[in-house]
């Protein structure tokens, strides 16, 4: 009797390197830099190192993105970073990165921007930001709390999660259209703060306060955590035509874009209120900004702008995530149902609700805040460790064939895994119990495997 083997589940390839691109920039530029320059500022309180940092970051970001281009060539399936440290490190390596993208990465970005979009909402629709709980589920440990706030945050994860379930085409429409919104958005505020806003320029010469090492490589993790997302079209490697020519072509425009941004965004932020001035900002410093430069137009000018950018990053968060948990499932390090390809849509549909319902737990527990918190560290260290396995892999496979090599290898790529090794045991020095906490969770992950593991073995 003849048997058949059954070829595992793949997706489309119906992207191009714009699609790429937009879902870096829609993931890339959210809440972080609405938030974190402050933060930042007040860690390196001296404009041009305060501004350094940001370039940093891109120039990091940029030699990562190369790096992943190489790879995502060389391995061009769904997973990202998971495929990478899989094949370079071993199945274990793999899953914990995946277990990160699951219980934080991904789906804690997913849940603190759907909160934040609450929020801004409210100014529009009064009562959509209001956090008093309507009922409570008293679960141990982590009661569920249902307020008109969550409910909303909620909604707009099941509102993307539906999108991207019933086809990549829709998906795919409403990611560029959000991309280039926010895009429009950002370069027009900019545009107009820099030439008609009041400001000035001798603020990018002040220093408020003397910046130690320390603190420039502290500043780099939130730094670092905001430029997350600059490797996401790696994830979707699957579904884009020609990835050998697109998928580097999509993270490089990509990265550029977010890094020409980020550093004219903190540029304006300086003109307009000093290095001190920024430091000492509470909330979002763009609506500080704006209401500097715009005067009362600037609240809801800036909500409708916010609101576009958080609902681009929801969108973008739900594209590339659920790939991780497919690739994972197909190799049997994860439930086999998230493996299964929608046959009508052609969409990773089982993990793309997965994903939204674990960020619905975490906007209804409460518990977004620590685990980005716990686990902001891990995004550089697994960027880091994915990016390594390039030296692996050309060691290992020298003659694999590789239709993209990485830029400035082997210096760039080598930077790179310092600079990320650097930021990773800086975290411990500076914040020893948090980052303690944080690998604790990343570690969890580790009985996890070995029960899917054991799980394939037996079948």
């Amino acid at each position: 009797m003849t048997t058949t083997t059954q070829a595992p589940p793949s997706l489309e390839r119906r992207l191009g390197p714009l699609d790429g691109a937009a879902i870096i920039v829609s993931n890339v530029i959210g809440g972080g830099i609405l938030f974190l320059p402050p933060q930042i500022a007040a860690s390196v309180p001296s404009a041009l190192l305060f501004l350094s940092t940001w370039l940093a970051g891109g120039l990091l970001a940029f030699a990562g993105a190369m790096a992943y281009a190489e790879l995502a060539a060389l391995r061009p399936r769904a997973g990202g970073e998971y495929v990478y440290l899989r094949d370079a490190y071993g199945g274990l390596a793999g899953f914990l990165t995946g277990w990160t993208s699951f219980v934080a990465g991904f789906s804690g970005a997913m849940a603190a921007s759907a909160i934040v979009l609450a929020l801004y909402l409210d100014r529009f629709i009064p009562g959509a930001a209001n956090a008093t709980p309507l009922f409570a589920v008293p679960l141990p440990y982590v009661p569920l709390t249902f307020s008109v706030q969550t409910l909303v945050a909620s909604a707009a994860i099941i509102v993307a999660a539906i999108v991207h379930i019933v086809g990549i085409g829709p998906g795919r429409t409403v990611t560029n259209i959000l991309a280039a919104l926010k895009v429009a958005a950002f370069v027009g505020f900019i545009a107009f703060g820099l030439t008609l806003g009041t400001g000035a320029a001798a603020n990018l010469q002040q220093s408020a306060a003397p910046v130690t090492m320390a603190g420039w490589l502290f500043a780099l993790i939130p730094i670092m955590f905001t430029y997350s997302g600059w490797n996401a079209a790696a994830y979707m490697a699957e579904e884009i035509r020609d990835p050998g020519r697109n998928v580097p072509l999509a993270l490089a425009v990509g990265t550029v874009a977010v890094t020409v941004i980020y550093l004219l965004m903190n540029v304006l932020f300086i003109y307009v209120m000093s290095i001190g001035g920024l430091a000492a900002v509470q909330g979002s410093v763009l609506d500080v900004v704006a209401d500097r430069l715009l005067g009362v137009r600037a609240g809801d000018i800036m909500g409708v702008v916010s609101i576009v950018s958080l609902a681009a990053g929801i969108n973008a968060f739900t594209f590339a995530g659920p790939r991780v948990y497919f690739a994972m499932a197909r190799d049997g390090a994860f439930f086999p149902a998230a493996a299964r390809v929608h046959p009508r849509f052609r969409t990773p549909a089982v993990s793309i609700a997965a994903q939204a319902m674990f960020a619905i737990l975490l906007v209804l527990t409460g518990s977004l805040d620590a685990l980005a918190n716990y686990v902001g560290f891990a995004i550089t260290l697994f960027l880091g460790l994915a990016v390594a396995a390039v030296f692996i892999l050309r060691a290992r496979e020298p003659d694999a064939p590789r239709p993209f090599l990485a830029l400035g290898y082997p210096v760039a790529p080598a930077i790179f895994t310092l600079a990320s090794a650097g930021i990773v045991v800086n975290a411990f020095y500076a914040d020893l119990r948090r980052t303690l906490v944080g690998a604790a969770i990343i570690l969890a992950g580790v009985p996890i495997y070995l029960l899917f593991r054991a799980r394939t073995r037996s079948r």
